[in-house]
């Protein structure tokens, strides 16, 4: 995806971009929260989002040159097509980008310089393409807690990012608000993690759906409860405004009314209806307006790229040769015409300070406040020495949920607490926070030492195999007993497994280093007590 200088001459870009570069200061002015707005932390002009989403259409990569099960490209780590899209998206009037997916494994240095340069600040999702809380089967494991903060270790020295996504329409209707309490345990864990690492504020705060019959107890249940384990501020994916509409048709005026209490800042984190097309963006006018601008930080249009949903301001084709749509001039010149109501950060008194009250359960909402435990991956691999059943090597994890199933139908009830995920009663076994492999081999050992260790009872059609566990050492033992034991224990909500220091300090140890050399076949029996998020499947 080269793109050259000269290219972006023949475009006519050079000298306009750099026109309206003198009007831009560098986003290295950090932006922070204070009540329900968004200011720049020197200056103290408040901030206004013009932003829009950007990342790379899998289309116009070779595949073949990722790493292997990688599907997905960071577009702050391709530097050429951020020579390319930069200077575009300062024409466009950009302030923000967001971005769905980071590359931990490579450099945004030189992509992040560009945008700081051009007054573009970076707002990004913690989660990847098959790293994130699934809203099927949830869990919130030591993988997803390793991903998440693996991205805040990259982009927190950058002081124009300006905020993480914890999750993104994780719930999306009734069937699957369970998952809720895993996204906002996720929540508390990252702000946690950036204020023991001592990072600077980053807010960390969630993007959500419109579906008419959970938003509003979406809205309440991440604003409810105690500081630390709440939102930062609220994103908003809306759709409504379609073609020549009005407030009141898109129903942007009801939802101007429901936020103008939030005490977080709340902004339209994808925005754009592509029906009629090509869009004319007049809702922009609303969302920056008199009406809005005291309520709503601004928004980010849903998309930078044209890619077969047709939401694309620009498209591209495999040789990088760029071309604007009229989405982009439309957007463009919607974006010059706006001056948004604005106050400073020293003369601004918040006086919408309370938190939402918690939603109650009824037929459209079941997610419960207690919220599952923080992953600890030191104790999970005590866990895993001991296990004497294990799944086969390479079984599939699709495989699992059927043997899950299996096993845990016939242990009964309660047979399964110890690994269990229930978001909906806000009960959550202390090896919940294992990793689907490990869980389940908690539950075969289970079973099949609830079988008198007989070899069919470890085999499920060579899908499992019997293991040899090891000694634990004083170290595994502390944990494991926190934990409940080998058996596990069902905790109500955020308990911890261990002391309640981060596995961060320098006194826990590395995975597998709690343990002693193997000592033969111990007779220690796993009662662990769990059932899998990814399954409480009993199909």
């Amino acid at each position: 995806m080269k793109f050259t200088t000269a290219a972006l001459a023949a475009l006519g870009l050079v000298s306009s971009v750099s026109a309206v570069a003198v009007k831009k200061r560098a986003a290295t002015d950090p932006i922070v929260v204070k009540g329900s707005k968004f200011f720049h932390k020197n200056s103290g002009e408040q901030f206004f989002m013009k932003g829009v989403a950007y990342q790379t259409d899998l289309s116009l990569v070779d595949v073949s040159e990722l790493p292997a099960g990688q599907k997905f490209v960071d577009p702050l780590t391709d530097i050429e097509s951020c020579k390319r899209d930069v200077p575009l998206l300062e024409a466009l009037n950009t302030n923000l980008i967001r971005v769905y997916a980071i590359d931990t494994e490579k450099s945004q240095d030189a992509c992040m310089k560009l945008l700081s340069d051009a007054g573009i600040y970076v707002i990004a999702d913690l989660s990847e393409p098959g790293l994130s809380v699934n809203r099927d089967a949830p869990a919130w494991d030591h993988h997803l807690y390793e991903r998440y903060t693996a991205v805040i270790d990259k982009l927190q020295k950058y002081d124009n990012v300006m905020g993480f996504f914890a999750g993104n329409e994780v719930t999306n209707n009734k069937s699957n608000t369970d998952a809720s309490p895993f996204v906002k345990a996720s929540v508390r864990d990252m702000k946690a993690y950036i204020k023991e690492k001592k990072y600077r504020e980053i807010p960390v705060g969630y993007a959500t759906n419109d579906d008419e019959f959970v938003r509003d107890q979406l809205a309440d249940y991440f604003n409810c409860g105690p500081a630390e384990e709440s939102v930062d501020f609220w994103g908003y994916n809306i759709y409504s405004w379609c073609g020549q509409s009005s407030l009141k048709i898109s129903g942007w005026d009801k939802r101007t009314e429901e936020y103008a209490d939030y005490n977080v800042p709340v902004f339209f984190a994808e925005y754009g209806c592509n029906e009629p097309s090509p869009r004319k963006f007049t809702e922009v006018q609303a969302l920056y307006g008199d009406v809005m601008s005291p309520v709503f930080s601004g928004g980010i249009v849903y998309m930078y790229f044209e890619e077969a949903n047709n939401y694309g301001l620009v498209s591209v084709d495999k040789g990088g040769k760029v071309t604007k749509l009229s989405d982009y001039t439309a957007l463009q010149g919607q974006l010059d015409d706006i001056t948004p109501k604005s106050v400073k950060l020293t003369s601004y008194t918040p006086t919408n300070t309370k938190a939402r009250a918690c939603p109650a359960q009824d037929d459209n909402w079941k997610a419960a406040t207690n919220l599952p435990p923080k992953p600890d991956q030191p104790t999970c691999e005590c866990l895993r020495s001991q296990l004497t059943c294990v799944p086969a090597a390479n079984l599939a994890e699709k495989k699992y949920a059927d043997i899950f199933g299996y096993i845990c139908g016939q242990l009964g009830e309660g047979g399964c607490d110890g690994i269990a995920t229930d978001g909906t009663n806000g009960i959550y076994g202390s090896y919940s926070m294992c990793d689907a492999e490990i869980r389940l081999g908690w539950a075969l050992t289970k079973y099949y030492e609830s079988q008198n260790s007989a070899a069919s009872a470890c085999d499920f059609e060579r899908q499992a195999r019997v293991a040899t566990p090891t000694t634990l050492n004083s170290t595994c033992e502390k944990m494991v007993d926190a934990a409940g034991g080998t058996a596990g224990k069902a905790l109500e909500g955020g308990s911890s497994t261990s002391s309640g220091k981060s596995s961060t300090e320098s006194d826990k140890p590395n995975a597998g280093s709690c343990l002693t050399p193997p000592a033969g076949l111990s007779t220690l029996v796993i009662l662990v007590a769990s059932f899998l998020g990814m399954g409480m499947i009993m199909l």
